[in-house]
């Protein structure tokens, strides 16, 4: 299939918007169906949402394994079935008040491969429906914890009740958890006060267009033709290779591209003039196969 247009658009989203709303204002100024996220974001949160256009779409999971970088704000002494702000909050009578050190010692446990239980209000598949469905129906909900990656956990400020603090982790982690959690570990509760997602590897919040511009349509000043970064930017992290224009037909056909000096399984492969054609994914004979193809010959 060809699209008129292929790449990544990053963009700030704003506080009380759904990721859902950011793609569907990127897909009306492109004009396109094809278009999607590389990660939500939840409604309060604000921050880095990388949206997917044509052929990108693809390269969803590639994106997903760029490391996501978040500042969180958490309120001690209080709970809400949300684990931030968006249900009601229950605070503690007589609230442990940890120091500054215990804080630190117990975020130790919290560093480098975890075990984590998905919040109940999350978009976490639970027998085939949203756990936050169950949840807002006043179902009991079971979600079993899954291993996720904490790189980086730093205590940014503390005065009682507010804790800041800035994370980078993995794909799939919650940081209302990582609040909850420590909080539990401390003796206390915790609500996520504010979350702001401040890079998405390289695509950092600095350099995101502004959905309000987008929404807007104010071809004069921006475009959302302008705003696109080539998908090549989305899998910078992994090794390249360029396709001569033989190997490029026999790859675009189906065909395997033997590569003797690749290490890995999945290789970004470049046209003779640096323009991403798709991925080339190690086949069981050792060679490689062009998956996804943006070729399609």
């Amino acid at each position: 299939m060809r699209f008129p247009f292929t790449g990544v658009i990053p963009v700030h989203k704003p506080s009380g918007v759904s990721s859902r709303r950011v793609v569907d204002a990127v897909a009306r100024a492109m004009g396109m169906r094809a278009v999607g996220h590389a990660g939500t974001l939840d409604p309060l949160a604000t921050g880095v949402v990388i949206v997917c256009i044509g052929h990108a779409t693809k390269l969803v999971d590639y994106v997903h394994e760029l490391p996501k970088h978040y500042s969180a704000t958490f309120l001690l002494g209080r709970s809400s079935p949300s684990d931030d702000l968006e249900t009601q909050i229950e605070e503690e009578e007589s609230p442990i008040q940890p120091t500054h050190a215990a804080i630190e010692s117990a975020a130790d446990a919290f560093r480098g491969q975890i075990l984590q239980r998905p919040c109940d209000y999350s978009a976490v598949h639970v027998d085939g429906r949203r756990a936050y469905r169950l949840a807002r129906a006043g179902r009991p909900i079971a979600i079993d914890s899954k291993p996720v990656h904490i790189e980086r956990l730093v205590i940014t400020g503390y005065r009682w009740p507010q804790l800041r603090m800035e994370i980078v982790c993995s794909s799939g982690t919650f940081v209302r958890a990582i609040g909850r959690d420590l909080a539990l570990a401390l003796g206390t509760r915790a609500v996520m006060e504010s979350l702001v997602r401040t890079a998405i590897g390289p695509f950092l919040i600095e350099l995101c267009a502004d959905l309000s511009q987008i929404e807007a349509g104010d071809r004069d000043l921006i475009s959302a033709q302008a705003l696109l970064l080539p998908a090549s930017v989305a899998v910078a992290h992994l090794p390249q290779v360029s396709l001569d224009s033989e190997t490029l037909i026999c790859a675009a056909r189906g065909g395997l591209v033997p590569q003797p000096n690749a290490s890995g399984h999945s290789l970004a492969a470049m046209d003779p003039n640096g323009t991403l054609v798709g991925i080339l994914k190690r086949h069981r004979s050792g060679s490689f196969r062009l998956r996804p193809n943006f070729l399609g010959l």
